[in-house]
């Protein structure tokens, strides 16, 4: 029962990704990116699908994810009470790696992909930071 629950988590998981394409579409294609670059959008777009629409950890693919995603509203509590926006920034970019989770093929780091078009490097910067400070702005009083 619980390798069909996986079954059934990672077929989700490869259709919101993309990966359940035609390998051959894949090739000619880079991941999609968003038009917006704010951070409300950026966060709701790729984060969203494991940390909850309210960035508590529970999105609808979490229960099927080996690590659970982070309580994203309490980066600052977990950090003495300061929000650590350089390395939130690193953290999302892939420049810093994480313990569990993020960087893995669970959770992807968003950098390369917000960054993949040689035209668009210094807008993968600003989606970055504009997602980075939109985390910033949900962390708990």
């Amino acid at each position: 029962m619980k390798s069909q629950v996986m079954a059934v988590g990672a077929l989700v998981f490869l259709a919101f990704s993309g990966f359940a394409q035609n390998p051959k579409e894949r090739e000619d294609r880079p991941a999609r990116l968003i038009d917006s670059l704010q951070g409300p959008d950026l966060y709701k777009a790729y984060c969203a699908v494991c940390h909850g629409s309210d960035a508590k950890g529970k999105g609808p693919l979490a229960k099927w994810l080996r690590t659970a995603p982070a309580d994203l509203t309490r980066i600052a509590s977990r950090n003495g009470g300061s929000f650590p926006l350089a390395r939130v920034r690193r953290v999302i970019s892939g420049a810093e790696s994480m313990s569990a989770g993020h960087g893995t093929r669970e959770m992807p780091v968003w950098g390369p992909i917000f960054s993949q078009v040689d035209r668009d490097q210094d807008l993968g910067r600003v989606r970055i930071d504009n997602l980075a400070r939109y985390l910033e702005s949900l962390q708990t009083k």
